[in-house]
């Protein structure tokens, strides 16, 4: 099973930008997806963005759509989650998953492999 782990959370202020890292190790990634979630206090956790790992594809929740950006550094195993123009109510535990199923990617039951999260607080 594919470990995974995240960095780069913190506390920043409306407007702001952070970037959070995912190293993985433990398995091979030539398909596949790696996804980004999120999870709000009592709340759900909610898709964010996934890239497909072949093709490099991504896709995004209309939520961030535009604000965020996915990315990956093969040679690092590594996914990145670039986030921007940053709004209060992107404040949550941020997850990253990967699976080697090619689902849609946008729902949590399709990942097998999460990473322990890390905090992205904005301040208004």
């Amino acid at each position: 099973q594919v470990q995974l782990v995240e960095s780069g959370g913190g506390l920043v202020q409306a407007g702001g930008s952070l970037r959070l890292s995912c190293a993985a190790s433990g398995g091979t990634f030539s398909s596949g997806n790696m996804g980004w979630f999120r999870q709000a206090p009592g709340k759900e956790r909610n898709f964010v963005a996934v890239m497909r790992w072949n093709s490099g594809s991504s896709y995004y929740a209309d939520s961030v759509k535009g604000r965020f950006t996915i990315s990956r550094d093969n040679a690092k195993n590594t996914v990145y989650l670039q986030m921007n123009s940053l709004k209060p109510e992107d404040t949550a535990v941020y997850y990253c998953a990967a699976t080697g199923a090619l689902y849609s990617g946008r729902h949590s039951w399709e990942y097998d492999s999460w990473g322990q999260g890390t905090q992205v607080t904005v301040s208004s």
